[in-house]
């Protein structure tokens, strides 16, 4: 069984373990988790054949938006990636499309239920759910549609540290628990109805929302305002083998192994070096996962550096300027190809070389899910959208700016209050780019324990300055806010090593001289220990140069912040240099001995769901010089079961491919449904 059996950080639990079978064969599964989850720990990645050409189709989103994970449950087609798995259940491949099930009973019971809100909340993440307590403290009922078993959306899948500040959005605690105090505190309030498992499926005219109730029942709710946090879907890529089953999403990744313990991988490639790419590079690791390497087009990082310093240090090559040309694998990923590209981002072939790895997570960004947004506005409704549905940023960042969602809502339906312009203030630091980087200044290592910062860079983070108990840690800059960068100013350091246990980029250590020329550091560790007391283990610096063989000392578990603290003996020269314990081994990065070379970029899937190329879309835009998107329907074009969420955002870049300037294009008409919803749960009052 693929399944993470330890883990650093998490609690590593099983359920009741239930029977089922897929395509016949008997398998083992845990009761109620997806169905996607229990085949992937079977090792089963090929959930489907597509009628075009009977390509293998696997995961994508794991999120319920992309439908690439249908497979056949007791005789209906589902998405595993949302459907509970049940003792029993007969699983199937899809082959081709699914046949319409026999029903001799039209089963039309029911009564369609009408809820009655002040606010309707879309998305129980970190925005929603501070939206949802500001108009609970000012009053106001709120209804929030959540379409997971929990509370907490993204930050379910988050098992680092949170940058940002620790007063306004619990920077040092990691995602998940970040996740169980907002929901312990939306469930002391009354006036909050959580509706789990639950989709909108659309919003009409009358400020009426149809929802998909515990995925089995369509009920309405009657709201006066409406806040849109439903969050962001992953983006595609478009290059040759994009489709195959092991290339998806970093947001999949997580969730498969944060939040449903299952070892996807042996070795992943990661395609964008932002803050999403370079910390599924630090989840694998944690889960024991090997990382071959990370490739961004930019010539530079774009996720913050202390990210990208720690993920370095661990064994994990970075290259920028460097592209997808190809992914390769009989019937799922085998190998990958990537190529350096010029000024004019155009790869440069005879730089081609070709890795072996299992995944492909496409990290290269998200698109805002702001659909009913848009659509409310033309409503004329009021409406506000927070989060990532608004704008991409942090999780501390969504957290702050639901809040402030919150409060314009109430001002909206008339409340009477003046929101704080620290709030906006502070919004705007929590969301900002990484800015400049710093030259280290010289550290002299004396007698006593003090701390050693690697954290050159303007970054929203303060945690260390707040743990201090003899406050030696102050932000120090021309900034006089949390985007300055920390310095030890008070010469008391205990060692107690709370700073070096609550940095979310592991770039605090202490060291202390022990001799003419040997010291004492204390490094933060967060992944499986697979070394001991008296071990000598390889410490690196910054950049995950090895330094030298460091005896270890001591190893100290901090639980509150589940860091451990490991003291090694190194030489006094290294010890202000030192970060890192290299955790991954260079084998793992190495290339494969020859380089595959099939670059054919025209016969990139851009529509998955219909297997539309690169080639046929340039070609029909071409033939029939088409300026409006649904006349690529003709072609197939986003006519497919995700209803052109994934293909949609991809198709600027091909339009321009053939030479139309996309801002002369007309949208496409966006499904009137955005999730699959039975028939008979339409039908109200016995089929009237």
């Amino acid at each position: 069984m693929n399944r993470i059996n330890q883990h650093p950080v998490l609690d590593v639990r099983s359920g009741r373990e239930v029977i089922f079978y897929f395509d016949g064969r008997e398998m083992k599964g845990y009761e109620n988790e997806p169905v996607s989850s229990a085949l992937f720990a079977n090792g089963v990645k090929k959930f489907s054949i597509h009628k075009k050409d009977d390509a293998p189709q696997g995961i994508f989103c794991a999120n319920g938006q992309c439908s690439q994970c249908t497979v056949i449950i007791d005789g209906m087609p589902l998405k595993s990636c949302v459907t509970p798995l049940k003792e029993g259940m007969d699983v199937r491949t899809l082959v081709h499309v699914p046949e319409l099930p026999h029903d001799d009973k039209p089963g039309f019971e029911q009564k369609i239920e009408e809820i009655k809100t002040d606010v309707l909340i879309i998305g129980g993440g970190p925005s929603g759910l501070t939206s949802a307590l500001e108009l609970a403290k000012l009053g106001f009922n709120v209804v929030i549609v959540e379409d997971k078993d929990k509370l907490g959306g993204k930050l379910l899948l988050q098992t680092h540290k949170f940058f940002g500040s620790q007063e306004d959005s619990y920077a040092g605690t990691r995602g998940f628990e970040i996740a169980a105090l907002l929901e312990k505190q939306i469930l002391e309030h009354k006036n909050i109805i959580v509706l789990y498992e639950t989709s909108v499926v659309g919003i009409y005219k009358d400020k009426k929302a149809g929802v998909y109730k515990n995925n089995g029942k369509y009920s309405l709710i009657d709201f006066q305002g409406m806040i849109v946090s439903a969050g962001a879907r992953e983006r595609s890529l478009v290059f040759p083998g994009n489709d195959l089953p092991g290339v998806y999403g970093a947001g999949a990744f997580q969730t498969l192994v944060n939040r449903d313990l299952i070892k996807s991988s042996e070795k992943v490639f990661i395609v964008g070096s932002g803050n999403v790419g370079l910390i599924a590079a630090y989840h694998a690791l944690q889960a024991g996962i090997g990382v071959v390497g990370i490739v961004d087009i930019m010539d530079k990082v774009s996720g913050y550096k202390v990210h990208a310093d720690k993920i370095k240090r661990m064994g994990v090559p970075v290259y920028l300027n460097t592209t997808v040309l190809a992914a390769f694998g009989h019937e799922k990923v085998e190998k990958v190809t990537v190529a350096e590209v010029d000024k004019d981002w155009n790869p440069i072939l005879t730089t081609a070389r070709t890795y072996e790895t299992d995944t492909l997570l496409i990290a290269t960004g998200l698109t805002p899910v702001d659909e009913f947004y848009k659509q409310a506005e033309q409503f004329g409704f009021k409406v506000i959208k927070t989060g990532d549905a608004d704008e991409i940023a942090e999780a501390s960042s969504a957290m702050f700016g639901g809040r402030i969602a919150g409060l314009k809502m109430a001002k909206l339906l008339g409340k009477d209050i003046e929101i704080d312009k620290s709030f906006i203030e502070k919004a705007e630091i929590l969301k900002s780019k990484p800015g400049k980087v710093f030259e280290p200044k010289p550290v002299v290592i004396k007698e006593n324990f003090s701390p050693v910062f690697q954290c050159y860079q303007e970054i929203p983070c303060n945690p260390c300055t707040t743990v201090c108990p003899k406050g030696c840690i102050s932000l120090v800059g021309d900034l006089s806010n949390i985007l300055d960068t920390p310095y030890y100013t008070n010469d008391l350091c205990t060692g107690c090593g709370m700073c070096v246990a609550i940095c979310p980029g592991l770039a605090v250590s202490l060291a202390r001289k022990t001799g003419e020329s040997s010291a004492e550091v204390i490094l933060p560790h967060e992944y499986i220990l697979n070394f001991k007391v008296g071990d000598r283990i390889d410490v690196t610096d910054i950049d995950g140069n090895i330094l030298e063989k460091a005896e270890v000392l001591n190893i100290r578990y901090n639980k509150k912040y589940k860091t451990n603290l490991v003291t090694v003996k190194m030489s006094l020269s290294n010890a202000h240099k030192a970060i890192g314990i290299r955790v991954q081994d260079k084998a793992v990065t190495e290339p494969y001995h020859e380089t595959i070379l099939t670059h054919l970029p025209d016969n990139a899937i851009v529509c998955r769901c219909e297997r539309v190329t690169v080639k046929e879309i340039v070609s029909f835009i071409k033939d029939f010089k088409v300026r409006d998107v649904n006349q690529l329907k003709q072609i197939r074009v986003g006519m497919g079961a995700c209803g052109s969420k994934t293909c949609s955002v991809l198709l600027p870049r091909i339009f321009k491919q053939a030479g139309v300037d996309y801002c002369d294009v007309s949208p496409g008409t966006v499904r009137p449904l955005t999730v699959e919803v039975p028939m008979n749960s339409l039908i109200d009052e016995q089929g009237k």
